[in-house]
């Protein structure tokens, strides 16, 4: 057999190269792979932040599982980070006459009930939508990984018309979810609790949670698509301020910062606490004029005047009479 000896040696000798060129090739791809991202950024004319979002992409290798982990990541720390101090409010008497329901302040179990079906809802409703995002982003000509961000001024009136593209979405199909059979086999869960409080933002079916959220992402992508001008960043952004829109108007609670004492049209906690309190009207997210313009705010508007009527008769004090009839102007 020895005539075969040159033979094995030369095939070893082959097979090693080939596997020693194969490892080498995909070493050179596994690490160009994530570099080809920044061909060309200069990478000195950035500022600290954009830094770390192209350090973050190279780090995973992987846009996809980048852009995964990262909205993700922020919704969760952004939902509840923003929740968790309405909880302690809510464990806390001395604020109690900033309750818009002071006699409903959530009991633990409800809110652990909520905190589980939220994030039940999170893990197998919403992730399976969030690690598609990057590659829906990108259909949409979307910019994801690059930079330099865009200007403040533009991400600033981008997500202004992301604003009232939902409210209007919200309006129109929230109304539509008080429909009968809507209202029975979707809805309803959400308005489990007639006195809503900060966790209860997310706390809904899962059609619901497809439906409306269309209006949150439906924005910026009809806006992608028609200009092909913008960044995964302001996306982030917008949805971090819908995120605390949305809990603070499940809060409960209108407080003397509520920025609804600044903004007029604002809509808050005051509005969308008397939606679930009397299960109809006032339908809009974050403004107020739809609910306005449609009348659809008419009840809201007498249980407000009626509750303000209240409280300035019990401030006058004029004697028993007085305080019959303000003890007599009950909520609806």
């Amino acid at each position: 057999m020895d005539f075969l000896q040159p033979w094995i040696q030369s095939f070893t000798s082959n097979a090693t190269v080939t596997a020693k060129a194969a490892a080498a090739a995909a070493t050179t791809a596994a690490s160009s792979y994530p570099a080809h991202l920044y061909q060309g950024t200069n990478f000195d004319t950035l500022n600290i932040f954009e830094k770390w979002w192209a350090e973050w992409y190279l780090w995973i290798g992987n846009p996809v599982l980048a852009t995964g982990i990262m909205s993700f990541v922020l919704h969760e720390v952004v939902y509840f980070g923003r929740a968790i101090p309405w909880i302690i409010i809510d464990r806390m008497p001395s604020m109690r006459k900033y309750k818009l329901q002071e006699e409903k302040v959530p009991t633990p179990a409800q809110q652990w009930k909520c905190t589980r079906d939220v994030l039940i809802s999170h893990f197998t409703v919403e992730l399976p939508q969030i690690w598609s995002f990057h590659p829906i982003c990108e259909y949409f000509g979307m910019a994801t990984h690059q930079v330099p961000f865009p200007p403040l001024s533009k991400m600033a009136w981008q997500i202004a018309l992301f604003f009232v593209f939902e409210d209007a979405f919200h309006y129109f199909a929230h109304r539509a979810l008080h429909w009968g059979p809507l209202y029975k086999h979707i809805h309803k869960k959400h308005h489990e609790f007639s006195a809503p409080f900060g966790l209860a933002a997310e706390y809904a079916h899962p059609l619901e949670v497809l439906i409306l959220g269309s209006g949150t992402i439906g924005g910026p992508f009809a806006l992608c698509a028609l200009t092909k001008d913008l960044h995964i960043l302001t996306v982030y952004i917008w949805i971090t301020l819908r995120l605390w829109q949305a809990i603070d108007a499940h809060s409960g609670y209108d407080l003397p910062i509520s920025l609804r004492h600044f903004i007029p049209f604002w809509a808050g906690a005051d509005h969308h606490d008397y939606h679930h309190q009397a299960f109809v009207g006032c339908y809009s997210t974050s403004f107020r004029y739809l609910d306005h313009f449609f009348g659809t705010d008419v009840g809201y508007k007498r249980h407000r005047a009626r509750q303000a009527e209240k409280k300035r008769l019990l401030a006058e004090g004029k004697g028993a009479g007085n305080k019959a009839a303000a003890a007599s102007l009950k909520t609806e």
